[in-house]
């Protein structure tokens, strides 16, 4: 076993205890919060936060499986749609909030919410301890960096063509769509990161951290819809193809998997208006874009599974390598 993938296969199950953390608070807050040991988050019913907490239990316990998966041998034989789908929603979660944690620790002193600006992504809320906030953001960070090293490792084990782009140019040019609506949306945002007035609805309710997952956001959907045009042309790009296929699938993720996150929370505030809930953007704009980029970031992702990407891989024709060390 070369030097490479034993650091790829350590990151796999550093990449499942790093989440540990994560799911025991989650865990902790919907026991808690059933028998009213803990307060629940502001702005939700008990119904409304014991369903989003048990979502985000779910989505921890899937991340564990697929670190797992990474490096264990039961993880060849899963289907490859299973894991590459798990992967990128898991990876489009991680790019955004590892660059988020980072920078609003540099331009914000206090204590953030792990929140998706304001939307309580996280379900925590102004009276979370200290100890419980940093446990959260290493789960988060660690799981992201650990994740970047393992997935890498384990694609080269299973499907060592994909990563080396397609033998010949494609016959015909991808659909530019995404690429459009991806950039569109991305300008959009970094419109409203930069402190663009026009479409807010409350101009002083946009904190520091919500001006960075903004950006970081628009940041990632704008450099997915500059790879794509170059994965679908006709001609060869001088581009790396490792490096434009790392941005369209990153990119596509975070808009997927962010946008698709967010999106039911703010539908969910513009038809209930609750009291003490409210989003610095007009909420029918907010719920556009983000129906706008989770279409965008399928898109993408549909885009580059086609045979002319060159990661179209058919679970019945994967490598040789999946089936090292069966039994004939």
């Amino acid at each position: 076993m070369e030097r490479g993938d034993q650091i790829g296969r350590a990151a796999g199950y550093a990449a499942a205890a790093a989440l540990v953390p994560y799911l025991v608070i989650k865990v902790s807050w919907v026991v808690g919060s059933s028998l009213g040991l803990l307060p629940v988050g502001r702005g939700f019913s008990l119904g409304g936060w014991l369903a989003l907490n048990t979502v985000t239990i779910g989505m921890a316990a899937a991340g564990i499986t697929l670190g797992l998966a990474l490096v264990r041998p039961w993880g060849m034989r899963i289907p490859g749609r299973l894991v590459g789908f798990t992967g990128w929603v898991g990876s489009g979660f991680l790019v955004s909030i590892l660059p988020f944690v980072v920078i609003s620790a540099l331009v914000n002193s206090g204590a953030h919410e792990e929140s998706s600006g304001g939307s309580a992504s996280s379900g925590g809320d102004g009276a979370m301890p200290g100890w419980e906030a940093v446990l959260l953001q290493y789960s988060f960070v660690g799981t992201g960096i650990a994740l970047a090293i393992a997935l890498p490792a384990y694609l080269r084990r299973r499907w060592p063509h994909a990563l080396r782009g397609p033998e010949r140019p494609p016959t015909s040019p991808g659909p530019l769509w995404p690429a459009i609506t991806g950039a569109v949306t991305g300008l959009v945002w970094l419109y409203w990161a930069a402190g663009g007035p026009l479409g807010i609805a409350h101009r002083d309710e946009r904190p520091a951290d919500w001006h960075v997952l903004v950006g970081v956001s628009a940041c990632w959907a704008l450099a997915a819809s500059a790879a794509v045009p170059a994965l679908v042309r006709r001609r060869p790009t001088r581009q790396p193809y490792p490096l434009l296929l790392a941005l369209a699938w990153l990119g596509s993720g975070s808009m997927f998997a962010w946008s698709g996150w967010r999106l039911p929370a703010t539908v969910y505030v513009a038809l209930a208006r609750p009291s003490d809930v409210s989003y610095p953007e007009n909420v029918a704009l907010a719920v556009t874009l983000h129906l706008m980029a989770v279409l965008t970031g399928a898109g993408i992702m549909r885009t580059l599974v086609r045979d002319r990407s060159g990661l179209s891989v058919p679970d019945a024709a994967e490598e040789p390598a999946e089936r090292v060390g069966r039994r004939p």
